[in-house]
């Protein structure tokens, strides 16, 4: 299960990073594209979250069997 964690967390931290750069490669379209917001920083946070959660998930100790 560990290293299915691992590359779902580096794959949705990807994604997220991708997003930042996009994000403000792209700014001059949050004054005349009110969709931007949810496409561009919207799902980076969600991908961050993710990844974020990931990460929480392998920190945690293993459960007792």
């Amino acid at each position: 299960m560990k290293p299915y964690i691992i590359t779902t967390g580096v794959i949705f931290a990807l994604v997220a990073a991708a997003h930042v750069l996009r994000t403000i490669v792209e700014w001059s379209r949050v004054g005349t594209d009110p969709w931007f917001m949810l496409e561009g920083p919207g799902l980076g946070v969600l991908a961050g979250a993710i990844a974020l959660w990931a990460w929480r998930l392998l920190t945690l100790p293993a459960p007792a069997r």
